[in-house]
């Protein structure tokens, strides 16, 4: 995608007039602001209409503004920092409501995942999970509560599941040395990649493992190393990782092996049940309501 910008801009140089060479030259230089400028701020910036930014933008092959301005997010995906990601955030929300502008952005993210998620690597996925002889998962830093919330119910489904969560080199490798063509990896990682994610899921697929990538985009370094791509998008320029679309990615996921395996799943929780009952590990909310009455 890098590449890919790049070089529309430079084979279509010369037949730009001299207000979109300034845009031009702009991208080439900060893209890494421009790509979160609207199309009348960048235009202000560089001293052309947002007009003429817009015809920029078709020029160079795109349907409009905005999938330009997904191009260059995408050359800074993993780039930048937690201090500038702290100044994108501010200048996006501006004067706005906090509340609404974060839970309207997610409920977009959550949209972007269902349009662009293939049902193909999807429906493939869970087949290989459950017929997997180990179920191995891997997420560190932020997607380490994916990957532990993911392992906590398949570990009530399957017998065979390992969650690993540590940044050691030496650790990772201890739990994927037995990984082989009857297993499964699922990596998850999001900007900024984990280097440990793309070598843990290089060295499962060289094993023969079925590798299942979790991740934002087809640009991700973890697509080489899987055999399935589940796409959700997350928002790398926000200051804390939004996770709204994994998560609920991870629930489909959880589900839909829930379904393929529903008779014997059951029988599971029904076990389940007579424990946590017998445990009391659920409070009972008939009593607390009868307490309070008698208050």
């Amino acid at each position: 995608m890098v590449e890919h910008l790049l070089s529309r801009i430079e084979m279509n140089m010369d037949s730009f007039s001299k207000g979109q060479k300034r845009i031009a030259e702009y991208i080439e230089e900060h893209y890494d602001s421009a790509a979160f400028m609207t199309a009348s701020k960048l235009g202000k910036k560089v001293g052309v209409s947002e007009s003429t930014v817009v015809r920029f933008a078709t020029q160079l092959g795109y349907s409009g503004y905005p999938k330009l301005q997904k191009a260059m997010q995408e050359m800074i995906r993993d780039k930048l920092t937690s201090v500038q990601r702290i100044d994108v955030t501010a200048t996006r929300i501006g004067d706005n409501d906090v509340l609404d502008a974060i839970m309207n952005q997610d409920i977009d993210k959550i949209r972007r995942t269902l349009e662009e998620i293939s049902r193909d690597d999807f429906e493939r996925a869970v087949k290989s999970i459950v017929n997997a002889r180990r179920i191995y998962i891997f997420g560190v830093r932020s997607t380490a509560s994916l990957a532990e919330f993911l392992g906590y119910y398949f570990g009530l489904i399957f017998d065979n599941v390992r969650v690993i969560t540590n940044t050691s080199k030496t650790h990772t490798y201890e739990q994927l040395f037995r990984i082989d063509k009857n297993d499964v990896m699922i990596g998850i990682s999001f900007p900024r990649y984990s280097t440990m994610a793309v070598d843990s899921m290089t060295l499962a697929r060289e094993r023969g493992a079925n590798v299942i990538a979790i991740t934002d985009s087809m640009v991700s370094p973890l697509v080489s190393a899987a055999d399935e791509v589940l796409i959700a998008r997350s928002d790398m320029a926000s200051i804390v990782d939004s996770l709204v679309a994994p998560f609920s990615l991870v629930n489909a996921l959880i589900v839909a092996t829930v379904i393929e395996k529903k008779d014997e799943v059951t029988d599971t929780f029904k076990e389940l049940e007579l424990v946590w009952n017998h445990q009391g590990v659920y409070e009972k909310s008939s009593s607390r309501i009868e307490y309070r009455h008698n208050e």
